[in-house]
C-alpha cells in the first residue's frame, strides 16, 4: 500500500467492468485510483489457453463457488453459479464468447426500461471503443481498443455441417452476429489474442498498472462502503486478517458484479429495510430493488452421436491432451487456441417474435460446459436455451458477515413461458440435426433422446438436464430515479447518494440476447465516461436487422 490512504476513485472489484475503469480512469497519469480486488493473480497456463476453459471455472483460486439455493421448479436442485475471483474477474474463468446483445435489446433498454442514454445508437460507439477485432474495424466493429476478438478456423468439419443443416432447415446465415444482423447462423467470435485469452485483465488492467497513479491491491475482501451522511467517502477491506479504511475524495465505484455489488451495498445499509433490519444492519436507504430482478440464461445441451472420429474425443485422452498441450505451449496455435465455440446461430422461437429469443453455442463434442461429465463416445451438441425468460430471482444476505455467501435464488421455469420456450428449443434443435447436412456424421440422439417428444416428456428432460449458462444480471437494474425497483440511475449513480456508483452487468435493467462480457466491458467503457464527466462519444447512425415477416412466420 502507499503512504497515503486518500485516493480520486476506489473501483471494487477487478473484473469486466473494474479493470475497464482502472484502465480508463487512470489514463490522463493524475486520477490517483485505487483497484481493490478479493482475489488474486490470473497468471497461469489454465487460465491463459482457451482450450482450459473448465478448469479455472472449476477451481477454488479463481471462483467464488456459488450455488444456488434449490430451485423449486427444478425438482429442488441447486445449480452451480461460478463467479470470477480475481484479476479479470469472470472474464478470466468465461468461455471466452463474444456476444453484444442484439440491438434492440438496448432499445428495450431505453425504451421501456427508464435507462435513458443507453439505446443501440449510444452504445455501439463503446463497443466499438473496446474492440480490436482481428478482421478490422467497420461501422459496427472496432478495430483499435483494448479488447481482442477473433473468429475460430472452423477446421472441424461438423461446424460446416452445422452451417449447412440450418440453412436446409430453411435458416439463413449471418454474416457477423456482432454486426448489422444478428438474427441466423454463422462464425461465433471470441476474446482471444495471438492464441491466448484476452480477459478484461490483459486488455485493460496489465498496461494500466505500468502507471503509478494506480493502486491493485489484491486479497482485498471489501466489507461496507464508508458515508458521511448521503456521500460515500471510501471502503473498508478486510486483507490478512486485518481491517483496512480508505478514502475515495471523488467517488466509490462498485463493479463487483450482480451478486457481489449486491452484498456489498446491502452490507453498507442500502437495500430492502426488513432485510437489513432482521440481520442487525442499519438501513441507509430503503431500495427493493437492490438484489431483485435477478436474471438469468438457462441452456441444455442437446447431444447427438458421432458415427466418425472427427470430434474433440479424439483428443479426450492423456496422449491426446498432451499433444494439444505442447503445440499451444510452443506455438499458441491448435485446438488448445480456440474454445471450440466456433459456430453458432440466433433464431426466434416462433412467428410474432421480433428478434432472436434462442441462442446456440455448438460444440463439436459431447461434454459438460464445465467438464463435469464426459461422453463416453464421439459426439458433438449444440447447447440451447431460451434469451428473455420471465423468470425473476433475488439476491439476500444470509448474515451481515462479508464472507458468508448470500442466497441466490434465481426461481428459474416459474413462468409458464419459459417452459413453452424450452419445448420450442428442443423441437427445432432436432429439426437442424435431422437435416441431410448431418447424415455422413449423425448416429443417435444421446439426450433428450429420440422417444423425449411429447411436453410432458420434454418438460420432465428440461426440470433434471437444463443448467445455468453463467449469465446472473440485472440485480442492481439501472431505471428513472423515481422507479421505486430503480438502483442505479442513467449515469449509474446509486439513487438518493453522491460519490456512489455501481458499475457491472448488475445495472442491466433486462438482460441482453447473448453472453455477457462484452456488454458488461461495454458498461465499464460509458460508465467511466459518466464518472469522468468529459462527453460522451457521438451517437451511431449505422443501422440494424429487423426480420421483415417476423410477424407471420418464424423463419
Amino acid at each position: 500500500m502507499p503512504h497515503t490512504d486518500q485516493f480520486d476513485f476506489i473501483v471494487v472489484g477487478a473484473g469486466s467492468a473494474g479493470c475497464v475503469l482502472a484502465d480508463r480512469l487512470s489514463a490522463d497519469g493524475q486520477n490517483k485510483v485505487l483497484l481493490l480486488e478479493a482475489g488474486g493473480s490470473d497468471r497461469s497456463i489454465f487460465i491463459q489457453m482457451p482450450a482450459a476453459l473448465a478448469y479455472p471455472m472449476n477451481t477454488k483460486r479463481w471462483n467464488w463457488g456459488y450455488y444456488s439455493e434449490p430451485e423449486p421448479h427444478l425438482n429442488g436442485r441447486r445449480l452451480h453459479c461460478p463467479r470470477g475471483l480475481g484479476l479479470g474477474g469472470s472474464s478470466s474463468i468465461n468461455g471466452l464468447v463474444y456476444v453484444r446483445g442484439n440491438p434492440y435489446d438496448f432499445e428495450r433498454w431505453q425504451d421501456e426500461d427508464g435507462a435513458t442514454g443507453w439505446g443501440y445508437a449510444d452504445v455501439l460507439p463503446y463497443f466499438k471503443r473496446a474492440e480490436t477485432r482481428a478482421e478490422g474495424g467497420n461501422e459496427y466493429r472496432g478495430g483499435d481498443g483494448p479488447l481482442s476478438t477473433t473468429y475460430g478456423t472452423l477446421k472441424n468439419p461438423l461446424n460446416q455441417a452445422w452451417l449447412d443443416a440450418a440453412q436446409q432447415a430453411g435458416y439463413d446465415l449471418t454474416e457477423d452476429y456482432n454486426g448489422f444482423r444478428q438474427e441466423g447462423f454463422g462464425r461465433m467470435d471470441m476474446t482471444v489474442r495471438k492464441g491466448t485469452r484476452c480477459s478484461a485483465a490483459k486488455a485493460y488492467l496489465y498496461p494500466a498498472r505500468k502507471r503509478s497513479n494506480l493502486t491493485v491491491v489484491q486479497h482485498a475482501l471489501a466489507r461496507r462502503v464508508l458515508f458521511e451522511g448521503t456521500r460515500a467517502v471510501g471502503i473498508e477491506y478486510e486483507r490478512g486478517g486485518s481491517v483496512h479504511q480508505v478514502r475515495a475524495s471523488r467517488e466509490v465505484l462498485l463493479s463487483g458484479g450482480s451478486i457481489n455489488s449486491v452484498q456489498l451495498l446491502k452490507l453498507s445499509g442500502i437495500g430492502p429495510a426488513e432485510e437489513l433490519k432482521s440481520l442487525g444492519i442499519e438501513v441507509r436507504a430503503d431500495r427493493a430493488g437492490v438484489g431483485a430482478n435477478l436474471q438469468d440464461h438457462l441452456e441444455f445441451y442437446f447431444q447427438m452421436a458421432c458415427t466418425k472420429p472427427v470430434t474433440l474425443f479424439g483428443q479426450a485422452n492423456l496422449l491426446g491432451k498432451a499433444m494439444v498441450g505442447a503445440e499451444w505451449l510452443f506455438l499458441r496455435r491448435g485446438i488448445g487456441a480456440s474454445n471450440q465455440f466456433e459456430s453458432c446461430g440466433f433464431i426466434r422461437s416462433r412467428a410474432g417474435i421480433k428478434y432472436p429469443d434462442i441462442q446456440y453455442h455448438f460444440f463439436p463434442m459431447a461434454i459438460n460446459y464445465d467438464g463435469s461429465s464426459l461422453a463416453t463416445e464421439h459426439g458433438f451438441q449444440a447447447h440451447v436455451g431460451p434469451m428473455r425468460s420471465k423468470s425473476r430471482g433475488t439476491v439476500t444476505l444470509r448474515s451481515k458477515d462479508p464472507r458468508e455467501h448470500p442466497k441466490i435464488l434465481f426461481n428459474y421455469m416459474s413462468h409458464p413461458d419459459d417452459w413453452a420456450e424450452m419445448r420450442s428449443c428442443v423441437r427445432l434443435t432436432r429439426e437442424i440435426f435431422q437435416q441431410d447436412a448431418f447424415a455422413p456424421w449423425r448416429g443417435r440422439e444421446i439426450q433428450p433422446g429420440a422417444d423425449c417428444t411429447s411436453d410432458e416428456a420434454i418438460d420432465a428432460f428440461i426440470a433434471d438436464h437444463v443448467e445455468s449458462a453463467l449469465h446472473p444480471s440485472c440485480t442492481c437494474k439501472m431505471g428513472a430515479a423515481d422507479d421505486p425497483m430503480a438502483v442505479v440511475d442513467p449515469e449509474l449513480k446509486v439513487i438518493g447518494f453522491e460519490g456512489l456508483r455501481v458499475i457491472d452487468s448488475s445495472v442491466m435493467p433486462s438482460i441482453t440476447t447473448g453472453n455477457l462480457n462484452a456488454p458488461s466491458i461495454m458498461i465499464g467503457e460509458k460508465g467511466a465516461d459518466h464518472v469522468l464527466g468529459k462527453g460522451l462519444l457521438p451517437r451511431s447512425n449505422a443501422p440494424f436487422y429487423t426480420a421483415p415477416n417476423w410477424e407471420s412466420v418464424q423463419r
